[in-house]
């Protein structure tokens, strides 16, 4: 980190913690593009460059590397219409201020920031040159039914506290389950696995994007009590599946073993910023 010059953008100077950026200037003042940065759910933009190298290298690559904090802080859903109107003025600040409009444009993000860059990509007037997400939850139906699956399974009262929470803010957000309102289920997910009108993945037919995911299951079941059907791997491999099938030859999928790791513990997870191959994220997405 040291030597890159950095700083913390505020567009509400009364409010420190949300409506804000970290900006990562590269070392050059020949700028070759810029990329946005999302972090997970609960990360701050100091957590991400914690976890990851994938900013900094970025900008000594040559890209400006943003990394935003929107409406509702680090409790941000993503896919959400505020969450996405806040992404966008923040990109709306950053082009202006930095002359970006005709640079190249990635975006990405680790968990549910990468479900936010992957909306912002369908749903956006500014097209990204090319997007990635590492392991990000897509299919917010599966995901309710999966909470509700963990609720029932639990035999001793000690639920899983971020399955009980995501099943409110879900019931919250959509107006219910998606027995409910699956309609407002398929227009929030970035891909719903069960809406045969594919609507959702066909707004990306001509959007390169790159996914990667950890196979862990063992470790999942033995640490976490969770198996394959509520893991991100399954929905994200369907995702890139239905893209390829409608002839987007650019949407891939990377999967990894046992690289997933937390800073600054070195903590084994298999949901992990780690799982990126940095050096080939970053010639890929400047392929392109």
């Amino acid at each position: 980190m040291f030597g890159q010059k950095q700083a913390t953008v505020y567009l509400d100077k009364t409010d420190s913690t949300k409506n804000y950026y970290k900006i990562i200037y590269p070392p050059n003042a020949s700028w070759i593009g810029y990329m946005v940065v999302l972090p997970g759910f609960g990360e701050t933009a100091d957590r991400v460059l914690e976890q990851s190298d994938l900013p900094i290298a970025a900008a000594k690559n040559g890209l400006l590397t943003i990394i935003p904090i929107l409406q509702d802080g680090v409790l941000s859903l993503g896919i959400d219409d505020i969450s996405q109107a806040s992404l966008e003025n923040i990109l709306l600040d950053v082009r202006n201020k930095h002359q970006l409009h005709d640079q190249k444009f990635y975006i990405g993000g680790y968990s549910i920031g990468g479900s936010c860059a992957i909306k912002y990509a369908q749903e956006s007037k500014v097209k990204p040159t090319a997007v990635f997400a590492v392991d990000p939850p897509l299919d917010f139906e599966r995901f309710y039914h999966s909470a509700l699956r963990s609720i029932r399974l639990t035999t001793d009262g000690n639920y899983n506290q971020e399955f009980v929470y995501m099943k409110a803010r879900l019931d919250d957000l959509m107006g219910g389950s998606p027995f409910e309102n699956i309609k407002k289920y398929y227009s929030i997910s970035p891909y719903s696995f069960t809406d045969t009108t594919q609507s959702a993945v066909k707004k990306l037919l001509n959007q390169p994007i790159l996914i990667y995911t950890e196979l862990e299951v063992e470790w999942w079941l033995k640490e976490r009590q969770i198996d394959a059907s509520s893991l991100n791997f399954v929905e994200c491999s369907a995702f890139i599946n239905e893209l390829n099938l409608l002839g987007n030859s650019n949407a891939i999928l990377k999967t990894t073993y046992k690289k997933g790791y937390r800073q600054p513990d070195n903590m084994r997870h298999p949901h992990s910023w780690s799982i990126v191959n940095i050096p080939e994220l970053l010639n890929w997405l400047q392929a392109n």
